[in-house]
């Protein structure tokens, strides 16, 4: 398998190493209604997690990378399979960029796009999705422009201080993406 490199970053394993940036980015609260968490990790359960993050896709049903910047061989994010579903060949995606001075500078398309070749050409699979609160512009461009398609919509799906917002759902195909690669100029090759 080639590695999963792009243009700005890597994609690599989660190692031991990672545990303090994991704990500082799960306990961040700016994160937790897009991440539907509502209570902090603790080290000892990231430690826990970290001891079984070595399972492969098939045996955990899900797969976390780190997104490290080529120029600095830091981390920026993080970028997760979830729910995966080899037998309908499906999956969900979520991405992280930890640090809002990170943000804007193209590591969630990269990452993307990386991940996206990985998904249809190792894993075989024949869609991935993922739901945005419809208040997260930012993400739902970054999707749209990768070519996810809106499919869904989950009214009131999410609770916030200041009420009820709406959750899209979107999804991509293999057969998608194979005509946004050959045809529409979004370059999942090695660039």
């Amino acid at each position: 398998m080639e590695p999963l490199q792009g243009t700005r970053i890597c994609l690599r394993a989660i190692e031991p190493g990672d545990e303090e940036i994991l704990f500082k980015w799960e306990n961040d609260q700016k994160f937790w209604q897009v991440s539907n968490t509502l209570t902090p990790f603790s080290r000892h359960m990231l430690r826990q997690y970290l001891d079984h993050a070595h399972l492969d896709i098939f045996q955990a049903r899900q797969l976390r990378l780190v997104i490290e910047a080529k120029d600095s061989d830091k981390p920026v994010g993080l970028i997760d399979l979830f729910d995966f579903d080899p037998h309908n060949q499906r999956a969900g995606i979520g991405i992280l960029i930890g640090e809002s001075v990170e943000w804007g500078k193209g590591y969630a398309k990269d990452a993307l796009k990386i991940l996206l070749k990985y998904v249809f050409t190792v894993l075989l699979l024949n869609q991935v999705y993922c739901s945005i609160d419809e208040s997260n512009t930012a993400s739902l461009n970054l999707f749209k422009n990768a070519g996810f398609r809106i499919t869904g919509i989950k009214e009131k799906w999410n609770r916030s201080f200041t009420g009820w917002s709406n959750e899209w759902f979107l999804q991509i195909t293999s057969d998608d993406w194979s005509a946004i690669d050959r045809n529409e100029g979004i370059s999942l090759r090695n660039e």
